[in-house]
């Protein structure tokens, strides 16, 4: 099989990596085995480009067992892990990702993997379908996944245009990825990756997260659990109210600038923090972005106004304004969960990937029959993968009795 990965020497240690992830990831081990048997995706290809970490390893040999043929590449340039790449590789998956990959050269993987001429696109930011349909009018796919909110709101413009060619399934609006991956698993992985750039102390410093949807809640949690005093800022009315109902302060991010010591954004837009945010800052001042693309914190600018720049350590670039103050950016301005870290745990990506494998093989029985149109994760599909997650952890729920389902539809009965 075709590849293109960093080193193929690494195969052994991703495999151990892989080992590790499949412990921690029971709910998508027991659906791959249940796939295995009755391989839905037999004869399909399947284009995946997602983040190359351990996890989506388990996610890809799951796909494969259900009989799709994967073609897998990296959304990010800076989050495969090169490993995990080459053990997927050496198994025979068709691979084409590493770790620092440039712009081009990631254009040129998205363009191999459809050359493939796919049947199903699973995506993690809609590059993927955004080329698909930019560029191969003539692929017939039958439809697709998308894992996360930046890609949902792209795919739901393009539905809004009608332009939209296919069926996806939006995978980040479950309940059991939004709620669990968006908040527990970004707001760990996000913090674990601001320490491993910096190995900075958390606990007094003033940290400001820029929005408070599901991933800005779980940072802000993190944050403040281990000793930060948090400011967030907002332009949703109701999520800055929420905010301030959880006991955050809330500014406006020209306030923030002056004041925190760390900026986390997290809202999925561009130019949150601009050039003329970060002259305000104090010196010392230290930049991540948790968001899906490299635009929240406008880089560009930045580096063009800095008069001396310097890396100072691995995903820690030293920046020194004309006013003289340092200020520092991690990870390139990319995803420093991924760029610095490992990204989520596997017990989080449990739930995600087991919302992918399901949805994938939704739209290989059934997407020829949807309209072109960007549908939710079934409520009973939800529902499983919770019980399921509950069940690997030992723990169980009561259940309505006939009677209380009766007194729950009825209204004769008041105080």
């Amino acid at each position: 099989m075709d590849y293109k990965i960093k080193d193929i020497k690494l195969a052994e240690q991703g495999e151990r990596q892989l080992e590790w992830a499949e412990a921690h990831m029971p709910v998508l081990m027991a659906i791959r085995k249940e796939l295995s048997a009755s391989r839905p995706l037999k004869g399909l290809k399947v284009a995946m480009l997602l983040h190359v970490t351990k996890e989506t390893g388990v996610l890809a040999r799951t796909v494969a067992a259900a009989g799709g043929e994967v073609f897998l590449g990296g959304s990010n340039p800076l989050s495969t892990q090169d490993d995990v790449a080459a053990a997927l590789a050496n198994s025979g998956m068709c691979v084409y990702a590493w770790k620092g990959q440039s712009d081009s050269d990631y254009e040129r993987n998205m363009r191999v993997i459809l050359d493939a001429r796919p049947d199903v696109v699973m995506d993690d930011g809609a590059d993927l379908h955004a080329m698909v349909h930019k560029e191969y009018g003539k692929l017939r796919i039958i439809g697709g996944t998308e894992e996360t909110t930046t890609g949902i709101t792209r795919l739901k413009s393009m539905e809004e245009e009608k332009v939209l060619r296919y069926p996806v399934i939006a995978v980040n609006n479950a309940y059991t990825k939004y709620l669990f991956d968006n908040r527990y698993g970004t707001g760990q992985s996000g913090v674990d990756g601001v320490i491993r750039a910096t190995n900075i102390m958390i606990s007094g410093k003033v940290a400001a997260v820029a929005g408070y949807g599901w991933v800005g809640r779980g940072v802000a949690m993190r944050l403040h659990g281990l000793g930060a005093r948090v400011i967030v800022t907002e332009v949703n009315p109701f999520r800055a109210l929420e905010a301030v109902m959880d006991g955050y302060e809330v500014r406006k991010m020209s306030e923030a600038a002056k004041n925190a010591d760390l900026f986390i954004t997290a809202t999925g837009d561009k130019n949150v923090i601009t050039p003329e945010h970060m002259l305000s800052m104090k010196d010392g001042a230290i930049m991540a972005n948790v968001g899906h693309f490299d635009v929240e914190i406008d880089v560009r600018e930045l580096a063009k106004r800095a008069k001396k720049t310097r890396l100072i350590r691995e995903h820690l670039r030293e920046y020194t304004l004309q006013n003289g103050r340092r200020i520092y950016l991690l990870a390139e301005g990319r995803l420093v969960n991924l760029g610095a870290a490992e990204g989520h745990p596997s017990e989080v990506m449990d739930l995600s990937f087991a919302n992918q494998a399901l949805a994938a093989v939704h739209i290989a029985k059934d997407g020829r029959g949807l309209d072109n149109k960007v549908y939710e994760v079934s409520r009973e599909t939800d529902e499983r993968i919770a019980r399921l997650k509950l069940g690997s952890m030992g723990i169980g729920i009561d259940a309505l009795t006939a009677e209380q389902k009766e007194y729950m539809k009825q209204w004769r009965y008041g105080t």
